[in-house]
């Protein structure tokens, strides 16, 4: 059974930095695409970064040079580093799983495993 747990949001004042973990469990990383989302209130979930089973990764243009997504294969855990961070950035971030090798797909729908979400607030 898969299991995504976020943690490591918080409040953060613009130009700050979080970083973001997601334990999973039931899931190989290298038979997983892994991605990051976030949703703001009012907003559809948008796609933040992705990382393939081989490690390949995309970021959203707009986290470019400020978040960087890896993986943990051992500790089996997902990471966010969130740096420069603006007011623009609020929102719940989601981790994700789905299974797929060296693919990782652009639609939300196409995820088929989802942790609770952890609120990340910037203030200006």
């Amino acid at each position: 059974q898969v299991q995504l747990v976020e943690s490591g949001g918080g409040s953060v004042q613009a130009g700050g930095s979080l970083r973001l973990s997601c334990a999973a469990s039931g899931v190989t990383f290298s038979t997983y695409c892994m991605a990051w989302f976030r949703q703001a209130p009012g907003k559809e979930r948008e796609r933040v970064a992705t990382i393939r089973s081989d490690g390949a990764t995309f970021y959203v243009d707009s986290v470019k040079g400020r978040f960087t997504i890896s993986k943990d294969v051992p500790k089996n855990t997902l990471y966010l580093q969130m740096n420069s961070l603006k007011p623009e950035d609020t929102a719940m971030y989601y981790c994700a799983a789905v299974g797929a090798r060296y693919y990782c797909p652009a639609a939300r729908t196409q995820y088929n495993y989802w942790g609770q979400g952890t609120q990340v607030t910037v203030s200006s």
